[in-house]
Order: structure tokens, then sequence, then C-alpha cells
């Protein structure tokens, strides 16, 4: 948490400030802010400039210009989101110690039935993580991304190879999270019809339930114990392996991004947007990005404000991202990037609830 020393005075305003630029998107001057505080006793429009100008001097408020008023910096709004995530000190639509009619309340019963129904007829969770991205993205005004998990944590369920023709076959892979993956494998040698079925039933009866990762150590491992006695049918298996069968994609794991457009809400940004997207387009960067700020094993939304870490040009972002889960396993990571002006409250709960919904749309039936 950030230790920044505040008195109730100080995180009234600093708050106060916070939600009229999130709602307006304008620098706040004193004025506007003593009549948005009117039912407080003591804050005039001097007692705020006084706090005001504590506030920037702490490096929390800016000033565009000289005669501009105040706008927050990331700081301020990782402050205002340690209040929403861990302090409680800030309830969902209330200023500390009192209410703001401008901000945002929990999630709504009607934001909950657009979210569920956009899900309708959603199956697997390549589904669910193709439509996560324009979910999220529709209700944010930002970026919406869904990353399915590495192949690592993935579970198989079943596994089937097809004869295309000469040293080509189809892999076509299941896992328990209701993810399809199919491959087509160029092989060093032919494999009878025969064969394949014999591979497939052996994955099948061996390692269903396994980590993928895991089967392709083991059977390069019973290769070598079991040589002699399984030689011609334990090589057919670990040539489909080493060939790529249990290996979920060329490029890694799949990402959907929605709400490019979104992004583009000013003259100004459209200057500055050639930066921003090339920190964002490029596919290998968003994975990065999502693997080093949100863990697969938390069960809690992280806010990062500021990406400017990753690259300067994203300073102004923020992320708000979680793993979506499966009986205890990673489906995929949910998030959000959007300007550090977005409904905070709203938004935190939005993603939260998205990614709790992977455990009801992809839930496997019992045998």
């Amino acid at each position: 948490m950030l230790d920044l020393r505040l008195s109730p005075r100080e995180r009234l305003v600093l708050n106060a400030i916070i939600e009229m630029y999130i709602a307006t998107g304008e620098p706040v001057a004193s004025q506007a802010l003593a009549h948005f505080l009117a039912d407080r006793d003591g804050l005039s429009s001097a007692t705020l400039r006084n706090v005001m100008a504590v506030l920037g001097e702490a490096g929390l408020l800016e000033q565009p210009h000289t005669s501009a008023g105040r706008i927050p910096t990331a700081a301020a709004f990782r402050h205002y989101v340690e209040q929403i995530t861990h302090s409680g000190q800030l309830a969902p639509g209330q200023l500390s110690g009192g209410t703001n009619p401008s901000a945002p309340s929990i999630l709504s019963d009607a934001r909950r039935g657009q979210i569920e129904e956009s899900y309708s007829g959603v199956a697997s969770s390549h589904e669910y993580l193709e439509r996560t991205s324009h979910v999220l993205a529709l209700i944010s005004s930002g970026l919406g991304v869904a990353l399915a998990s590495a192949t690592e944590g993935q579970v198989l369920e079943h596994i089937h190879f097809s004869r295309l023709s000469t040293c080509r076959v189809l892999a076509v892979l299941v896992t328990q999270a209701g993810t399809v993956h199919d491959r087509v494998l160029a092989l060093s040698h032919e494999l009878s019809h025969v064969e394949l079925e014999t591979a497939a039933r052996y994955l099948n009866e061996n390692f269903r339930g396994w980590p993928i990762e895991r089967i392709r150590a083991e059977v390069a491992r019973r290769l070598e114990v079991e040589r002699e006695a399984y030689h011609q049918m334990l090589a057919s298996v670990e040539e489909l392996c080493s060939k790529g069968a249990l290996v979920s994609g060329d490029t890694g794991p799949a990402l959907f991004v929605d709400g490019i457009a979104n992004l583009i809400t000013s003259e100004l940004d459209r200057e500055r947007l050639h930066q921003m997207m090339a920190a964002l387009e490029a596919k290998q960067r968003l994975v990065e990005l999502l693997n080093a700020y949100v863990d697969g094993r938390q069960q809690e939304v992280r806010v990062i404000v500021g990406l400017d870490k990753a690259s300067p040009a994203m300073q102004d972002l923020v992320l708000i991202g979680a793993p979506a889960r499966l009986g205890g396993a990673s489906v995929g990571t949910v998030a959000v990037i959007a300007p550090t002006r977005i409904q905070y409250h709203e938004m935190i709960q939005a993603v939260s609830y998205i990614a709790r919904l992977s455990e009801r749309l992809l839930e496997i039936p019992p045998d």
C-alpha cells in the first residue's frame, strides 16, 4: 500500500477531486470543488485551495496550466484504488465520510443482467474468453483483453489422431476446461491408422486428468524405462508428442482483444495513439503485460495504475485484471486496459464478476 499520511480532510478533498475528474475529464477548480462539497462545514474556496496546494506538494495533484484547476496524478489514482480494494475506507459510490451522488454504485442488477445475457450460448473456454474481450470493451469504453492460460496447467480430457496424408496427422486435443485445440503434425515417418488409434488409446487411458506438460515428460521417461517391452508403441506416442500433439498452438496462448477504438477520445489521444498502439498491438507485449501483473494463482482483482514500466506511452492507462478459473485450474486472464479516468468501482466489480462467471459457464457436468 502507498505510504501516504493524509488527514481526513485531505483524503476527502482528494477523493472528491478524483471523482469529479473521472466524471468530467476537466481540471477541477477550487470553486467547483466548494460547490461539490457544499454540505461540508469549513471547506471554503480558500481552505480548499490550501488543501489542494498540500496535495500538489505531495505529488497527488498537478496543474496542467497556470490558470487551470488541478487534475489527479497516477499516485493519486493509486491511493484511491488502495482505498477501494484494501482499506475499505471508500465504499462503492461514497466519498470518505459522505455520499457522492455522481459516483457509481455497486454492480447493478441491470449491469449483471447485461453481462449474463452477453454470455448466452457460451459453452467452452475459448468462447468464454473471446466473448469476454468484447463484453469488457463494451462496458468499460476501454480495451477488453482475455488471455488463455498457457498449456502448462491445462489438463487432458481426450486426444484423437486422424491420418490426413503421408506423414501428416491431425491431432485434436480436448482439455478438461473445455478448450479444443487442433493441430496438423508433420511426422518424420509414416504411422498407420492402427498405430494412431493405439497411441490415442494409450494417452487417454493412462493420462486423462494429467497436466499436459507432465504428460510429455512422462512419455519420454517411460520410453527410456520400457523401451524393450513397448518400444514400437511408445516410439509412436513419443513421435506424436515431440511433433506437438500436446501443444496448444504455434504462437503461444490465445489472446482476444476488443475496443482499440475506445482509447481514441480526443485529438491529443490521436496524436499519441501510434505510441500506445506500438505498445499494445504486439501480441507478445500484451501477453507479457498480463502475465507480469495478474497472477493466475490469486483470487482477487489486481489494479495497476500507470503502465509506464511496460512502456512510457502507457503512463496514463490503468489495467484491471483477474484470473478466470475452473475447478481450481486457470482458464486464463480477463482484463480491462483503459484511461485512468475509468469508473473504478464498477469496473473492479465487473471484472471480478466476469472472472467468476467462468466457473458457472464452463462447469463440467458430473459423469
